[in-house]
């Protein structure tokens, strides 16, 4: 047995010796669909529709959209309450489970920009339905099975937009793309947020009408304090066995939003496990 496969053997060991800590305080909102839509709408017109089906989703429940546009959507404008309650807290992670049947321009195979957007009504400028900030996740094409994208805002009261962002509203010289508007700000946006969009439009880009064949499910919004320790990623409280799995995922270099790279150096590497090790078990504990 390899070093490393000791090390994480015994980790795995600790993790189930340890058992269940008191986790933070955090929210919790996951969508996945057994339920119903619970305010989740999907695109739907005279060229295809969406459908809340029963099998065939991660695991079973999920929306189903057959559509020929420019691009497709799902939202979620009627939980606004909630979801500016969501994103007050210290740190809110966003993910979404995805599997792309098809994405096809005239017959083609194609990728798209797979895109959060988090969007406010009010004080909108003139001729425009909504200021947004706006995150791209990557460019998706057709995938034998799902996948889960996510970002985490780590400063809800951020005044500029996170490495990564965009924001909509205004334009920015030279090239006028787009921008927020010079009198709102990140956190102003996400303080007054109306509806949560999972989407294909890019803000800047444009498409001709294209095949779409999409299902999402297992949308989860994760609202927590600042963690006490960098190393526990998914916000549970704990660093434990799911957080070095996410580590050892990451492995290697890494580039743009990867909280793995705990030394800021562009890898995850061997003094990432070794910081890790120091805040094993319970956060703040």
């Amino acid at each position: 047995m390899s070093p490393i496969s000791h090390v994480i053997g015994t980790l795995l060991a600790t993790t189930l010796a340890v058992g269940t800590h008191a986790a933070q305080s955090c929210d919790e909102d996951v969508v996945t669909f057994s339920e119903g839509l619970q305010g989740w709408i999907g695109t739907n017109g005279s060229t295809g529709s969406t459908q809340l089906e029963k099998i065939g989703g991660n695991p079973a429940h999920h929306l189903h959209t057959v559509f020929n546009d420019f691009g497709i959507e799902f939202y979620n404008d009627t939980n606004a309450d909630h979801h500016q309650a969501l994103l007050s807290h210290d740190q809110v992670t966003i993910e979404i489970d995805l599997k792309v049947e098809e994405i096809e321009f005239f017959g083609t195979p194609v990728t798209r920009p797979w895109v959060l957007e988090i969007r406010d009504y009010d004080d909108v400028p003139p001729g425009l339905l909504w200021v947004s900030v706006w995150y791209l996740f990557e460019w998706v094409g057709a995938e034998d099975d799902w996948r889960t994208f996510g970002v985490t805002i780590t400063d809800t009261t951020s005044g500029e937009l996170p490495e990564g962002w965009g924001g909509t509203g205004g334009e920015a010289p030279p090239d006028y793309e787009p921008a927020l508007p010079a009198n709102r700000t990140f956190a102003s946006v996400l303080a007054s947020a109306d509806e949560i969009a999972f989407t294909t439009y890019q803000p800047g880009w444009g498409f001709g009408f294209t095949d779409f064949d999409v299902r999402i499910d297992n949308i989860r919004i994760i609202a927590c304090p600042k963690s006490a320790c960098p190393a526990d990623f998914n916000g549970d409280g704990l660093v434990d066995g799911q957080d070095l799995a996410r580590l050892l995922a990451r492995w290697g270099a890494c580039e743009g939003d990867c909280p793995e790279d705990l030394n800021g150096n562009g890898f995850v590497d061997s003094p990432d496990l070794g910081i890790m090790l120091g805040y094993w078990g319970t956060c703040g504990g």
